[in-house]
């Protein structure tokens, strides 16, 4: 024990002196200090001496500086083997275990415990869905599992459907090869909301022993239950019965991108009547390194994971290509300009899907002014006006993140709900999941298409059909990333500077309004305040001289990045030539980005 205590004082003296020089920040000398002292964390001891001796001073400062968080999508991070900032183990372990006792304490008794849980592609996915398991068995969950790659829409089903007390999905969505995540759900089937997000984390906190059972005993004993057949029949079912009727003539492009998705669009698309769909071969693997898209990150929100697909497209007269992430909860889209798939291709972004979308879905549904859609304040204004147009309901006033959406349905009453979006390519129709889900979005986008088809136009003519009804909406985001210790305070440095000395004019628009949703007040250019009506959250939008343009700013809850989402309109009688407007519309969101950079970077 003497020596033990020696080497712990030893590493203890080496850190110091990093820190000294430097080399680490301090939160990372404070979090090492708990994890070579505190009992909890005393298996970890080794590695962190091997990583002293090594003299690895930037990869024990990105792991310790500080505490992973829940984000807007849970827990979620770089894997590595140590270290509180990092997904590993310890801290996939402590998220298991906080959550199982924070639903024990609200838990009235009435029904027996139990928890869904279900894995994508990512590497370590199975077995931090085992580890997970075996911790919610320790602790007297029975638990439902997904026993396969599966999407984290039917995750969200699984928990409604078996009446869980929670749920657990093991991805990091659309992040890069390094990472992966927990998303916690509540028993609603939708992600924590307030307050038991704060509530779990502070649970999470204090975990000191985390006890998990053997997950093979716990097969065998009958506590971990594999349920992939039964679930998937009726997740199935449930998409297929928010199908519209109409024409199916169209040809399909399918990527998964390396992830889920097959497990479910395929077999939807079926099910709908759509028989002429080719999975995309180079995505068709089932890979954690995402081999064959740009910079391996599958994410559908980037045209560029649609340019070898499109190259397929043209090949064999597509008319539809459609890709999701890897854990099939988000869905991007390419289509011909025309109804000629070997001329010119472009993506769509997700406030044009998100648009499209609306307008398909309630003019095929039976709607009054009760039943309503739902959006988030950086999803477009189009889907509003198009809701207007058929006299529903928009619920607007939400931040990022699909969990607002799912308690806006809850809040609102699902019986009335139509559409849920937001636009970071994520849709969702009907009451049998709260959350976004690729899969259903594909099949209602395919009935799309082959409705416009039959009509002789292409899904972007029928975009640019919805300006000319409800003006021209053209939107951006732009990411600045901010890595490690002093990125975070970068971050916060900036969020201050948007909210005491923002900027006066964005592309030589003056900048007329700051609304903070931190403070909850509106200041105009004058300096005048007044309180904002609305939830709170770290972000701040940018009211400009020309209505309905607008900047918001976020920083990003689950990736090391400040967000800036650009949003320009042009009503509907003030157009002329679309061409010129949206060349227009373009030139001004370069300058906005320029001026937002430049703003930025003088932080």
């Amino acid at each position: 024990m003497s020596d033990l205590t020696s080497d712990v004082a030893e590493l203890q003296q080496q850190i110091q002196q990093a820190a000294a020089e430097k080399k680490l920040s301090p939160g990372a000398v404070t979090n090492l200090q708990q994890w070579l002292t505190e009992s909890r964390y005393a298996q970890y001891v080794p590695q962190i001496a091997e990583h002293v001796a090594a003299e690895q001073w930037q990869a024990l400062d990105d792991a310790f500086w500080t505490v992973i968080p829940f984000g807007t999508g849970g827990r979620r991070g770089r894997m590595y083997p140590i270290g509180c900032n990092a997904i590993n183990d310890r801290t996939i372990g402590e998220s298991a275990q906080g959550l199982a006792e924070y639903v024990k304490e609200q838990h009235d008794g009435t029904t027996p415990l139990s928890c869904a849980i279900a894995y994508d592609t990512r590497h370590n996915s199975r077995h931090f869905a085992e580890l997970c398991a075996g911790i919610m068995v320790a602790a007297g969950f029975k638990v439902y599992f997904l026993d396969d790659y599966r999407s984290t829409p039917e995750l969200s089903f699984l928990v409604r459907r078996k009446q869980c007390s929670c749920g657990i999905m093991v991805t990091a969505s659309h992040n890069p090869p390094s990472d992966n995540a927990v998303k916690v759900y509540w028993s609603t089937g939708a992600q924590i909301l307030p307050p038991h997000d704060k509530a779990i984390i502070d649970r999470v906190m204090t975990v000191d022993t985390i006890e998990a059972a053997n997950f093979d005993d716990a097969v065998r004993d009958g506590n971990v239950v594999f349920c992939k057949d039964e679930i998937d029949a009726a997740f199935f079912e449930q998409l297929k019965s928010q199908a519209f009727a109409g024409p199916r003539d169209v040809k399909i492009i399918f990527s998964p991108l390396h992830g889920v998705g097959a497990s479910a669009v395929c077999p939807v698309l079926a099910a709908d009547g759509f028989t002429d769909v080719e999975v995309f071969a180079p995505h068709a693997e089932l890979s954690g390194d995402f081999p064959n898209v740009p910079g391996h990150v599958s994410n559908p929100e980037n045209p560029a994971v649609f340019d070898a697909i499109i190259e397929r497209g043209r090949e064999i007269g597509a008319d539809l290509i459609l890709a999701t992430d890897p854990d099939c909860d988000r869905m991007g889209c390419a289509a011909p300009l025309t109804t000629d798939p070997k001329g010119e291709w472009a993506t769509f972004t997700g406030n044009q899907l998100g648009g499209l979308l609306t307008d398909y879905v309630l003019e095929q549904s039976s709607r009054s002014p009760e039943h309503y859609v739902v959006k988030t304040l950086v999803t477009t204004e189009l889907i509003r006006r198009i809701a207007d147009s058929y006299h529903v309901t928009t619920y607007g006033n939400l931040h990022v993140g699909f969990k607002w959406i799912a308690g806006q349905v809850d809040a609102a009453g699902p019986e009335r709900f139509l559409f849920g979006t937001e636009e970071s390519h994520g849709y969702v129709v009907g009451t049998y999941a709260r959350d976004k889900d690729g899969a259903v979005a594909c099949m209602l986008l395919a009935e799309l298409a082959a409705r416009v088809k039959a009509e002789g136009k292409s899904l972007h003519e029928k975009l640019e059909a919805l300006y000319w009804q409800h003006g021209y909406h053209a939107e951006h985001t732009i990411n600045v990333f901010m890595e490690g210790s002093e990125g975070m305070t970068r971050m916060k440095a900036l969020m201050q500077q948007f909210r005491e000395k923002p900027p006066t004019s964005l592309a030589g628009v003056e900048v007329t309004s700051i609304r903070d949703y931190k403070a909850l007040t509106t200041t105009t250019s004058t300096g005048e305040k007044q309180p904002l009506d609305a939830p709170a959250a770290d972000m701040v939008i940018l009211d400009l001289a020309e209505p309905g343009n607008y900047i918001a700013v976020r920083p990003s809850g689950t990736e090391p990045k400040v967000k800036f989402y650009m949003f320009t309109f042009v009503p509907a009688e003030q157009l002329s030539l679309m061409d010129v407007t949206r060349d227009e519309m373009a030139a001004r969101m370069k300058g906005f980005e320029h001026d937002l950079r430049k703003f930025a970077d003088a932080v």
